[in-house]
């Protein structure tokens, strides 16, 4: 009866493990293996043969700075917008936090076209007040600061939610505590909250770093007019020469980018194990504390940084998207459809690309979903019989696979899957289905967070009865887990497609004609000087993007809490 109960879990245990061997260790090994490999062996030498090229320390620091420095500041805005609106008393929570996180859903280097437009001696926006650059300025974002600005703008949400997330788990009585003994609010915010939040501020830093440095289109679309190229520009650019060591060199770069990551990763947990535990508890009612006469002031800054960062490029953007050539401005005579009929009904790979990025991005959100169900059933249920320490390997791979830049897992994917597979003598390489696979690769750690909380505060009771009572694995985990686990995994599924549909980090350098994805197509309108082409199709991004997230909160009311991860 035992070996009977235990053989569906060792199976799947079994898939898990060889579907993570191949998409998880053997791409990225093998790139360490054309990376850093000299006649059989592991070296260093390729990656100190790179570091002396003048470009590529200067590529490498020049990531490392922007992702410090924005790293930074996304910490100190997110945290500061996370800590207002859950714990305190503003208004129209809702509507705020949808207008805060709308900045991550856009893709990035929509957002990189959108202040272009918004900021240029072209501005519609800027000409209609009177302070357009003279024709023929330079874009002042096109430097240093432009890049960290907006991978600044980019990356706030993403720390935003991570530390709302913390603070809805955050134990009442702390601060019910603190407000008895007559605490005033900044008091309980640094004495209390600070402290406690630590481990969570420390993680959100780092996931803005890894973010940043596998960021490819602000800096691309800004630091290659400016001279500035960050480490992913320099692998795409070194990839784009063809020549006959191209892609051991990229491979190199590729190693030397990872290592980065990964290092800034283990720092992030080294730095956690010492400042204490995570916040523990479950999902709770937000704290309210009451800001009395400042919570109009607090309001307002709020609604001016939405502003800022949400409507001005937006506004910029759909300018752009109505005039007939860039730069011409916008009028009742000079209005125009014209670069939307154009994507929409004369560009076959505009819908090409729709119908791609659907399809990819759904199908990787569906599996990395079940994927995250199982593994974090695995991770938690102690007496299962299941080895943790295999499990636990899996997870890591997928937590090492997301610090991994996307750049670097396409060059992984490109290594691995070049070739026909083994035994089948199919192709991957210039499909949809080597993207949908990088995506499984890329994001899994996307999916599992939420899951693997919710797995961890189920009582082991219920599961032991069910074991107890004959039912196999696929019956416990059809009738008792998967009810209860499903809204987070329904959460983390609609982050994944979110994040999936709109990036052009991983699939850059996977894309071929008739595998177009929406990023590749929009930064392909743009770096061929088709500003207005892009500019409508960026705008059709964010409708959709808008539309979907729109439709997901209305249906939050009829969902179990967690689901939607922007719904406090």
């Amino acid at each position: 009866m035992a070996r009977r109960l235990r053989r569906g879990e060792w199976a799947t245990l079994g898939a898990l493990t060889l579907l993570s061997a191949s998409l998880y260790a053997f791409p990225l090994a093998l790139l360490g293996r054309v990376g850093l490999g000299a006649n059989g062996h592991l070296t260093l030498a390729p990656i100190r043969a790179a570091l002396q090229d003048a470009t590529v320390r200067r590529a490498l620091w020049h990531s490392v700075e922007t992702a410090g420095w924005s790293g930074l500041f996304a910490l100190l805005i997110g945290a500061a917008l996370a800590f207002a609106l859950g714990l305190t008393d503003l208004r129209a929570k809702a509507a705020i936090i949808f207008a805060l996180i709308l900045p991550m859903m856009i893709p990035q280097h929509v957002t990189a076209i959108a202040w272009i437009q918004a900021t240029g001696p072209g501005s519609l926006i800027l000409k209609a007040i009177g302070l357009a650059p003279p024709v023929g300025t330079t874009n002042a974002l096109y430097s240093r600061e432009g890049v960290i600005l907006l991978l600044t703008f980019q990356h706030t949400p993403l720390v935003f939610l991570v530390v709302l997330s913390a603070l809805r788990r955050l134990p009442r009585e702390l601060v019910d505590a603190a407000r008895v003994s007559g605490a005033a609010p900044g008091r309980v915010l640094s004495r209390v909250l600070l402290p406690v939040s630590a481990p969570t501020l420390i993680a959100a830093y780092a996931l803005a770093i890894v973010s940043t440095l596998g960021n490819f289109g602000i800096p691309a679309l800004l630091g290659i007019p400016g001279r500035y190229l960050t480490m992913p520009v320099l692998i795409w650019r070194r990839l784009s020469s063809f020549g006959p060591s191209m892609l051991g060199d990229v491979a190199v770069l590729s190693s030397l980018l990872g290592t980065v990551a990964i290092a800034a990763v283990l720092i992030q947990m080294a730095l956690q194990r010492r400042v204490g535990a995570r916040l523990p508890g479950r999902f709770q009612k937000p704290i309210a504390l009451r800001l009395g006469s400042m919570r109009p002031a607090v309001e307002a800054a709020i609604a001016l940084y939405i502003l800022v960062t949400v409507v001005v490029p937006l506004t910029a953007l759909l300018s752009t998207s109505l005039v007939p050539t860039y730069g011409v401005a916008l009028t009742a005579r000079t209005a125009t459809l014209s670069n939307y009929a154009e994507v929409l009904f004369r560009q076959q790979a505009t819908l090409r690309a729709f119908v791609n990025s659907t399809l990819a991005a759904g199908a990787a959100a569906l599996v990395l979903a079940g994927m995250a169900m199982l593994l974090s059933v695995f991770l938690t249920r102690r007496a299962s019989g299941v080895p943790r320490a295999l499990v636990s390997t899996i997870v890591t791979l997928g937590e090492i696979t997301y610090a991994v830049p996307g750049i670097v897992i396409s060059i992984a994917f490109i290594l691995a899957f070049l070739r026909p597979l083994p035994i089948l003598h199919v192709s991957l390489y210039n499909t949809l289905a080597i993207i949908f696979l990088a995506y499984v690769t890329a994001f899994l750690s996307i999916a599992l967070k939420p899951v693997a909380a919710a797995a961890a505060q189920i009582d082991e009771s219920l599961d032991a009865a069910a074991r107890v009572s004959g039912a196999g694995f696929g019956q416990r985990f059809r009738r008792i887990l998967t009810p209860l686990i499903a809204p987070s995994a329904v959460s983390g599924a609609i982050l994944v497609f979110l994040t999936a549909y709109n990036e052009v980090t991983v699939s850059s350098l996977l894309w071929s004609t008739g595998t177009e994805t929406v990023g590749t197509t929009i930064f392909n309108y743009e770096d061929g000087g088709a500003t207005t082409l892009a500019a409508a199709m960026a705008m059709l991004t964010v409708v959709v993007t808008v539309a979907l997230m729109a439709l997901l909160t209305l249906a939050a009311r009829r969902l179990p809490p967690g689901v939607i991860p922007w719904r406090l």
